[in-house]
């Protein structure tokens, strides 16, 4: 079938820990213990199909829209990388860039959209599509789907059995990965700009 074309195991797994990366769903264990407390229990299957459904819609509707402003993906991707740049930091330094405003209600907003599905996990699921095929990227979003699945439902237990310190850790560790991704993004998306300015 056409939609396996390109089908690389490779691939999966680096757009799984790509989109992992940025999702930081282990991260994001105590806004979401918070969240459970403040609104009581989060529907974790909702919740979980719901940004899956928004990052794999968007990957192939957020192309069309950029081809109807147009805007190529190796702009786009360079524009992600910027975005993931920015995640980076936040995530390192321990800094707040990006504004959030308080929640009003549970599960789909704010689990689902923004915190799963963000504006950074929709820029960075587009911007793969500049390097890898759409069978894999399908894959890791699903793959992603089901590990924020089984966080959401045990989140309490994370919490308990990992701890502040190792979150923060973690959270270092996953910033770290994603400043080189943001880079290597950029760089490479750069220079196919400059190709394809050459070639015109």
């Amino acid at each position: 079938m056409e939609i396996f074309d390109g089908f690389s195991f490779k691939e999966i797994v680096t757009s799984f820990m790509v989109l992992f990366a940025v999702i930081d769903i282990i991260g994001s264990v105590p806004v979401i213990v918070s969240l459970q407390q403040k609104f009581g229990q989060i529907e974790a299957g909702k919740a979980a199909i719901t940004a899956g459904a928004i990052m794999i819609v968007f990957l192939f509707v957020g192309n069309k829209i950029l081809k109807l402003i147009g805007v190529d993906v190796n702009s786009f991707a360079i524009a992600g990388a910027f975005v993931i740049f920015v995640i980076a930091l936040e995530m390192i330094l321990g800094i707040e860039i990006n504004k959030t405003t308080e929640a009003k209600a549970a599960s789909i907003v704010p689990i689902a959209f923004p915190l799963v599905a963000g504006a950074g996990t929709l820029t960075t699921a587009l911007s793969l599509r500049a390097e890898f095929h759409d069978i894999n990227i399908i894959c890791g979003i699903i793959l992603n789907t089901i590990f924020v699945y089984l966080v959401l439902k045990s989140a309490k237990w994370l919490e308990r059995k990992i701890g502040d310190a190792t979150l923060m850790i973690l959270q270092k560790v996953f910033g770290i990965i994603l400043l080189a991704i943001s880079i290597k993004l950029f760089t490479a998306n750069f220079a196919q700009l400059v190709q394809n300015y050459i070639n015109f």
